[in-house]
């Protein structure tokens, strides 16, 4: 049987990883997918720059509509990320009748319904395993593998910058900015760590995840994001000491009410498997009725780890070639007309626990009118932390864990809070997850 052509956009880190892969495995993958795979052509910035992979036998062009274009190529490789041109390439290449697989988060969290649509029009498909969480099979365990399961909800820590700098602030009790600076100079973080320490890259994951695990259209725009700058060296220690460890989670849960979208800093118990990824791995822990809890764990980004996803996509895709376009497994999981419309909560409604931090005066009754604040909005506590007040200070801090409570009266009860006279500073909040 012919090999199958495939174009490749992009020869950057992925493109490289993912032509390193598909040389040293081809026996293999060969193997596991019945045919031969043969990139015939790839799009590159500038043809004569040094690269990390052998692409010597590789036709080069500048001009990534040649790839899209070509009637040789089946299947289309998109690792260039961003945008755009990316959207123009993949709705391009769809319309030629040819198979795509991304490893573009941005891409699919807020284009993905429409190229979805596209493709089911034109009998292609789109995989984007390397999209979410890199190595880590988590697109395909939660579209096939848990196919019998309601999922009830899902938490992952899906960005390896944002747990490195956390990691980093617990172990050697330095400040945010001093391991971001750390995290730059390493090549984890960009020169811009926005889309990282903002928590917009795990918005965008967390939004593919979402859509998989509960049938939704992706929904990027209603995603609540909180990012880790303002997480101090003293609330990751006043954490420990609580038995618990701070992580940036990305949060999606089936309410009664809808669906909760949330990217935030979050308190887990330290006892959790999840609670023990360090450094730039990545986690993804899934509740599914049938199942259980099931926690998938590898790294997050790199070269190879995250073309082996691509190249999982790309065998897929081979195996699938001769089947029926109606009976493959449907991109986001759930049947294109079974997606349900159930709404995506504002972060308002959604019910957890609380750590709160603040410093006050060292007096009788301040505590006592902050408790009174929280008891008056049915807010109860967990547990109180109140440090001694260093020499020569007379407010000291104080650390709450409160128990599960909605948190529209968190906000109110925070503005009621700050306003009391013995009360120094603004109230820093970070929400806490059992994970049970």
């Amino acid at each position: 049987m012919n090999p199958v052509k495939v174009g490749l956009l992009g020869l950057g880190t992925v493109g490289c990883g993912t032509v390193s892969v598909l040389t040293r495995n081809s026996g293999e993958i060969n193997r596991r997918a019945g045919r031969g795979i043969e990139i015939v052509l790839a799009a590159v910035r500038e043809r004569r720059r040094s690269r990390r992979c052998d692409a010597g036998g590789i036709p080069l062009t500048a001009e990534p509509f040649e790839v899209v274009d070509d009637p040789r190529v089946e299947i289309v490789l998109e690792l260039i990320g961003g945008i755009e041109p990316a959207r123009e390439l993949v709705l391009k290449a769809i319309a030629n009748g040819k198979h795509v697989v991304t490893a573009n988060k941005a891409l699919i969290a807020l284009h993905g319904n429409e190229i979805f649509a596209r493709a089911q029009e034109r009998g292609v498909m789109v995989a984007f395993e390397a999209a979410v969480a890199g190595g880590i099979p988590i697109i395909k365990a939660i579209r096939e593998g848990l196919t019998g399961n309601t999922i009830q909800w899902l938490a992952g820590i899906i960005n390896g910058t944002g747990n490195f700098i956390l990691t980093e602030m617990r172990d050697e009790g330095r400040s945010f900015g001093e391991v971001l600076a750390e995290a730059q100079a390493l090549g984890y973080a960009e020169a811009d760590p926005r889309f990282d320490v903002d928590g917009i890259d795990a918005a965008h994951k967390l939004t593919i995840l979402a859509s998989i695990a509960f049938g939704i259209p992706l929904q990027f725009d209603k995603v609540y994001t909180e990012g880790i700058t303002q997480i101090t060296p003293e609330d990751v220690a006043y954490a420990g000491d609580l038995g618990y460890r701070i992580k940036h989670l990305g949060i999606a849960r089936r309410a009664s009410q809808g669906i909760e979208l949330r990217v935030h800093p979050t308190l887990i118990p330290h006892r959790r498997l999840i609670a023990n990824v360090d450094g730039v791995m990545n986690a993804v822990l899934i509740m599914g009725d049938a199942v259980g809890p099931t926690l998938y764990y590898g790294p997050g980004a790199g070269a190879e780890p995250t073309a082996s996803a691509v190249v999982a996509d790309l065998v897929d895709v081979v195996r699938a070639l001769t089947a029926d376009p109606e009976n493959r497994v449907p991109h986001l999981a759930f049947q294109p007309d079974a997606l349900s419309d159930t709404p995506v909560l504002p972060i308002e409604a959604v019910e957890t626990a609380y750590y709160l931090r603040l410093r006050a005066e060292d007096r009788p009754g301040v505590l006592a009118d902050i408790t009174r604040i929280l008891g008056d909005l049915n807010i109860s506590i967990e547990a109180i932390l109140q440090k001694e007040p260093a020499e020569g200070e007379i407010d000291v801090p104080i650390i709450l864990l409160t128990h599960k409570v909605v948190e529209q009266n968190m906000i109110q009860a925070i503005a009621r809070i700050e306003r009391l006279p013995a009360v120094r500073t603004k109230v820093a909040r970070i929400r806490l997850e059992t994970l049970k």
